[in-house]
């Protein structure tokens, strides 16, 4: 088991299990379990999922379940997208869904989707070092890529699907000129807001990924109406079949399998207005998209490539945050998390790394206003685009970045049993003790638990020399009072503190 990885896709057409071995760096297929649960079709006006769609992911992540019971927690990374991005009740259906999956579910944004979208479909590529345009037509959002030697260089994310479209323009099935012209034009509006930055940035070669494309490349060449891939000539071929058929069920289409029947008139219209709006006039399909592309990110956090600490590089440089205090504030907030918790002093800790990433951000709100810089930091890291992080690993940055100073009672809601306690007790002392900026280096102080709480241990002949610290220390005291928490500062002679 030491070489399997594998990728779970919470899409919002169906649900899929790939499995792959490492096989010197490079992951091959093994295994592949797919469920079409139209989670999207459960999605109301309302954006509450109903409870039979519910039910049906829930299933599914059951059977999955059984294929990885003997697989690591790091070895599995399981993804969400559209749908559970905009459900209201996401959060409900997930607690249940992680219950039935056995193993945690990110919720990714659209463009870190699209971002893993064209690692897989680079990977599975005979000449990934050509100018791709990559589209992945999904069951609830579209995701749109220029990309060229595995690096994407433009990703995009619509909120338009073959599930969605389907049930908007076709519901009752029927197929006219007028609700399939209609479905195309939204299509193209949706569109003209990014098509220019695309054109600009060209293309040598159109791909197709995922079930639309797959699905629309098999009927056109079985039925003949293409020598290959998915054509403009061929599109319009199809579109004269599906008029002449006037409703789904009557359509007789070699290759257009079953489950793909009810949603094929929905991803056809998004592909059609896709061709046009972009100027495609040839498509090809790759099977690699985002499960592949999760494996192979996977792959890079195993390697020590993790493309977080690259995207948390690139944010310190671009808020221009002062680094030399981020990263004292973070040795001296990991130094005391290893003391209250000794296991998150291996290296690759998450809790460590969550916690060392959001003292390196802590300042990011400054390039806004230095007045609340810190609900600055919470907002831009909540609502940027990180890539490699998902929206619970953002969310997680933000709460311990809000909670970093001021008002404890702004985090109050957080799981009491959470170890995200720890990391801020330890985030904000850090904070405290390093206000002066004065290259003090990590502090001669012990930080325990205590019950519900903290206790702090501080040498006199230092403390002494640091009024302003500890006044600030005292202040600490009466918030973690206000959370039902406390903190003791406890000065101990220099004999005591080192011993």
């Amino acid at each position: 088991m030491r070489d399997l990885i594998a990728a779970v896709d919470l899409g919002s057409n169906s649900f899929r299990l790939q499995v792959g071995r490492i096989v010197n760096d490079q992951i091959y297929p093994l295994d592949g379990l797919k469920d079409p649960v139209r989670l999207a079709a459960g999605l109301g006006p309302d954006k509450r999922l109903d409870i039979a769609s519910q039910q049906r992911g829930v299933s599914a992540l059951r059977r999955f379940n059984e294929r990885l019971h003997d697989f690591a927690p790091e070895r599995v990374r399981a993804v969400a997208t559209n749908t559970l991005r905009v459900a209201k009740n996401a959060p409900d259906f997930l607690i249940r869904a992680e219950e039935a999956l056995g193993f945690p579910i990110e919720v990714i944004a659209g463009r870190e989707e699209a971002r893993l979208i064209y690692i897989g479909v680079a990977h599975s590529l005979a000449n990934p070092h050509r100018q791709q345009l990559v589209v992945d037509i999904g069951g609830g959002s579209t995701e749109f890529i220029v990309g060229k030697s595995f690096e994407p260089q433009l990703l995009e994310s619509r909120y338009m699907g073959c599930v969605g479209y389907t049930m908007r323009f076709f519901p009752d099935g029927r197929i006219d000129k007028r609700n399939l012209k209609e479905a195309e034009l939204t299509a193209r509006r949706e569109l003209q807001s990014i098509v220019g930055d695309y054109r600009d940035a060209g293309w040598e070669e159109a791909i197709g990924s995922s079930g639309t494309a797959k699905a629309l490349a098999e009927v056109l060449e079985q039925n003949g109406l293409t020598a290959g891939g998915i054509t403009r000539d061929g599109l319009e071929k199809l579109r004269e079949l599906l008029l002449r058929a006037g409703n789904v069920d009557e359509l007789r289409l070699a290759g257009l399998r079953g489950d793909r029947l009810p949603i094929f008139a929905g991803g056809f219209a998004i592909m059609s207005a896709i061709f046009k709006e972009f100027g495609v006039e040839q498509m090809n399909f790759a099977d690699g998209a985002l499960r592949l592309g999760v494996l192979y990110d996977l792959l890079g956090r195993y390697h020590h490539h993790d493309l977080r600490d690259a995207t948390v590089e690139a944010f310190v440089n671009r808020y221009r945050v002062n680094q030399v205090q981020a990263q004292q504030v973070a040795e001296t907030a990991c130094h005391l998390l290893g003391q209250l918790a000794p296991e998150t002093r291996e290296e690759d800790n998450q809790d460590q790394r969550f916690l060392r990433w959001a003292a390196m951000l802590h300042e990011i709100g400054v390039s806004v206003a230095h007045s609340s810089y810190h609900k600055h930091s919470a907002y831009i890291l909540a609502h940027a685009d990180m890539p490699g992080f998902s929206r619970m690993d953002q969310g997680r940055l933000a709460r311990l970045v809000l909670s970093h100073r001021g008002k404890l009672e702004r985090v109050a809601g957080i799981d009491p049993g959470s170890i995200d306690w720890l990391l801020i007790a330890c985030m904000r002392i850090a904070v405290v003790i390093h206000r002066a900026r004065d290259k003090r280096g990590v502090p001669p102080i012990k930080l325990a638990r205590e019950g519900r709480g903290f206790a702090l241990d501080a040498p006199a002949s230092w403390l002494h020399k640091l009024p302003l610290t500890a006044a600030a220390l005292e202040e600490e005291r009466r918030q973690w009072a206000s959370v039902g928490r406390a903190l003791y500062v406890r000065v101990t002679d220099t004999h005591a503190a080192a011993s």
